[in-house]
């Protein structure tokens, strides 16, 4: 029960059973938020300030609030797939208290006037934090380097030209150098266009079966390999944004056996939708990395598992019905996640086994706010008070209409999950309840 507006911002969370991989906490506990900050972990009852807030947890999983890598909004250019505020909306519904923004806008963000744009908007929409990524190259057209230390100066966490792969390998190992000078972690999308360009879907009997164009898994496996190869050289931060592949799980696993430094994540979507799901035609399961068969998931879940893998993102990747509902080789690539993700991983990779909920935040807090260096993904006493909490056992049908989202793309509509975001706080507000 709340016995307060949601507005305030100093709370007494109580019941709540808290997780919190910074410190390896897991426990039930109840969680004090005063001035938007976090006051502590079982805070005794005369400590307690005067007229608090309280909310009831019982029931409920609390931890740091979600943070997404690479989140792909229209705004600006292409408001009619998502603005910023539609997108902010949708990733508080879905337990995600920031987002690191991609710079695939329209124009894309490779100077500073559109850095400080994003950054203004998002402040006056005031819901999740958004953090922009900033352009590797000029326009995002992979030939020229942007003018990274401007970008950074303006605000920019991390370099990134995803969801579009940097086919220039020249380019990549400048931007790597440069990304190390200024402390930045280069976010790349591992493909080799000259092998997957005009692909719909992944190489294998069941795309020869339905006789629709290839993307191969080798066009990931070699950029994989590329990109490691020239962290090793360059001593760069880089973050492989994309993994789905068993190659590429391989590659990482054997780089990080010698000591290379990066860090490997994937789009829930790859942790479980199947090729076979291409066999209905329907153009919200052409994605990008695409549909893997049984044999990569799996792979790609040990990785997972094992720690190869150690970042979750959403994959969200708006596109208004206009744009989805032509032909299956017309239609561009990308779903909306952001209100799914929680439970997907609940259902498909906390219920099966593959992670237990310390892993869960980890990949999905923890260690994208380490990656991007902002101050999220603790429950640490003084850190901001942007929290996440879920009903770990509700079930519940995805209504994609009824969704935050300006967009309805996902092949989810009407499935069954398992998990649910009960409420999300930024800063101790609380800014969503279900």
């Amino acid at each position: 029960m709340i016995e307060a507006t949601p507005e305030a911002n100093s709370w007494l969370i109580e019941n709540a059973r808290w997780i919190d991989p910074s410190a390896n906490f897991d426990r039930l506990s109840r969680l004090l938020i005063v001035d938007g900050k976090i006051a502590g972990l079982d805070v005794p009852d005369g400590e307690l300030p005067p007229n608090i807030c309280r909310f009831e947890g019982r029931g409920l999983i609390g931890g740091p609030g979600l943070v997404d890598l690479g989140t792909v909004f229209g705004e600006p250019g292409r408001e009619e797939d998502e603005t910023l505020t539609t997108g902010l909306m949708s990733a508080l519904a879905g337990g995600f208290t920031s987002v690191a923004m991609s710079s695939n806008t329209h124009p894309p963000i490779d100077s500073p006037a559109l850095v400080q744009f994003v950054q203004q908007k998002a402040a006056r929409a005031n819901l999740a934090k958004l953090y922009p990524l900033g352009c590797v190259s000029k326009d995002r057209q992979g030939e020229e380097l942007a003018e990274i230390g401007s970008l950074v100066e303006a605000g920019v966490v991390a370099l990134s030209d995803a969801p579009r792969a940097i086919e220039n390998t020249a380019l990549m190992r400048r931007a790597l150098e440069y990304c190390s000078m200024f402390d930045r972690p280069l976010l790349d999308h591992p493909e080799v266009p000259a092998l997957s360009r005009g692909g719909v879907m992944h190489e294998d009997m069941t795309q020869l079966v339905l006789g629709l164009p290839p993307i191969p898994p080798e066009a990931e496996d070699l950029a994989t390999a590329r990109d490691l190869r020239l962290v090793e050289t360059t001593g760069g931060r880089l973050h492989l944004l994309s993994i789905s592949t068993a190659g590429s799980v391989e590659i990482c696993r054997h780089a990080k056996s010698r000591g290379v430094a990066f860090t490997a994540g994937m789009y829930v979507a790859n942790t479980h939708m199947l090729d076979e799901q291409l066999r209905s035609f329907d153009p919200n399961c052409k994605i990008n990395p695409p549909m893997r068969s049984k044999a990569h998931v799996e792979a790609c879940l040990k990785g997972l598992s094992d720690g190869t893998i150690s970042i979750l993102s959403s994959g969200h990747r708006p596109c208004s019905l206009e744009k989805k509902m032509q032909e299956l080789d017309i239609a561009p690539f990308g779903m909306v996640a952001l209100e799914t993700v929680v439970g997907q991983v609940i259902t498909h990779i906390i219920n099966k086994g593959v992670l237990d909920w310390l892993g869960f935040f980890s990949k999905l807090s923890t260690n994208p706010a380490a990656l991007l260096g902002i101050d999220a993904g603790t429950l640490r006493t003084g850190a901001p008070a942007d929290l996440v909490l879920i009903r770990p056992e509700s079930t519940w049908v995805v209504d994609a209409p009824a969704m935050k989202t300006k967009a309805y793309n996902t092949p989810l509509h009407a499935t069954e999950l398992t998990g649910q975001v009960a409420a999300t706080f930024v800063d101790g507000v609380l800014k969503h309840q279900a």
